[in-house]
């Protein structure tokens, strides 16, 4: 993890103009930096010494949470140095869903999550929610603040990628004052949890507190400087440790859709709607229909990237587009022999034929009235 220090190293240097003033890094003794000497950032003095080798610097996938003390001792300027030293070093990672995720953690007397490992997967989105954050100006419950990162932070549910993964936790807690409330044994339990803390203290930090929450060895976990403002260039320290071997970059690592860089390896994955093959490597199209989860009823049908059901022939399928229904069908009933037909002309043709009868009836009793007339005469 001393890859993603050298690029904290960096970020913190963003934030100072050299002024000649002294500074303390733990386990050295305080130096003068001389006007003279150029200032030459860390990470470029690394990049400038590697760059004959053609190798690229690039720091491996982390988890990384950023706890940072806005309390009332840090001023509103300093406050937005730290804003700035965050930008800075998210500048300085490979963020990505499958590269490095980070979270702000905000405190004070209170604690507030800035955004989850989940929230940006940009580093645009990301720079802007920072400059957003303001400073909660009160106490400082550094051991809550680390609490919150290990319970709520360090989560699935929030971002933070499963251990199969071998993904690293790192917390970065940057803070210039006494915790007011007890770090030893919480940070002991975050440590055992596999998270890697760096403790940075400025000012009127407590080193003996910097060194309960930092993880070991001390000397390469805990740092301060003496004001925002300032800041030793580490450049000769860590500039072996800024660049590691990242498999993933190297285009050696024969994955046919995606590779995902681990602390001290890699692994393939493939895009939706395919599955790894047997090799590792490459990717194969899903099929849904074969893994008996589709929960079609009768039929599955696969297509490019999914699936959907049918129903056997005399079966309707119903609106879960899963199950089916037995077809029911309107039933017609037919006569062959046309009877109703037949009796309804039978009786249109009585009802013509009495009609008629009745009308020759009439007409032949008056021709019999007139004949009888025609006798008198």
């Amino acid at each position: 993890m001393k890859a993603l220090f050298g690029g904290v190293l960096y970020c913190f240097s963003l934030l100072v103009q050299v002024h000649g003033t002294n500074f303390r890094f733990y386990g050295y003794e305080p130096q003068r930096i001389s006007p003279a000497i150029p200032y030459i950032r860390p990470v470029q003095a690394a990049q400038n010494a590697i760059s004959a080798t053609g190798i690229q610097c690039k720091i491996r996938p982390l988890d990384l949470v950023l706890i940072i003390d806005s309390s009332r001792s840090v001023r509103p300027g300093e406050f937005e140095k730290v804003k700035i030293f965050i930008s800075d070093m998210i500048d300085t990672l490979d963020i990505g869903q499958y590269a490095t995720r980070v979270a702000v953690i905000n405190y004070a007397s209170t604690v507030n999550i800035e955004f989850h490992l989940k929230t940006y997967f940009n580093k645009v989105d990301m720079k802007q929610a920072v400059s957003r954050i303001e400073p909660l100006s009160t106490g400082t419950m550094s051991g809550l603040a680390i609490r919150t990162a290990m319970n709520e932070a360090y989560t699935e549910k929030a971002g933070a990628r499963p251990p199969s993964q071998n993904i690293s936790k790192v917390a970065v807690i940057v803070t210039d004052g006494r915790p007011q409330d007890k770090v030893q044994e919480v940070s002991a339990q975050a440590r055992a949890s596999g998270i890697e803390i760096y403790a940075i203290g400025v000012d009127r930090a407590d080193m003996q507190s910097l060194r309960l929450m930092a993880s070991t060895p001390l000397d390469e976990h805990v740092f301060y400087v003496e004001t925002y403002g300032v800041i030793e260039k580490f450049t000769s320290k860590f500039r072996k440790t800024l660049c590691g071997e990242d498999i993933c970059s190297l285009r050696t690592h024969g994955c046919e859709h995606i590779c995902v860089s681990t602390t001290d390896s890699y692994y393939c994955k493939c895009q939706d709607g395919y599955i790894l093959n047997e090799d590792k490597k490459t990717c194969s199209s899903l099929d849904i229909c074969s893994l008996e989860t589709h929960g079609c009823e009768h039929i599955c049908v696969s297509t490019t990237d999914s699936y959907y059901c049918k129903c056997q022939d005399g079966y309707i399928l119903n609106e879960d587009k899963k199950t089916c229904s037995k077809e029911v069908k309107p039933v017609v009933v037919v006569d062959p022999c046309k009877c109703e037909s037949l009796v309804q002309f039978q009786r249109t043709v009585q009802s013509a034929i009495q009609s008629l009868a009745s009308r020759l009836e009439e007409m032949t009793k008056r021709v019999q009235q007139y004949e009888h007339r025609l006798r008198r005469f």
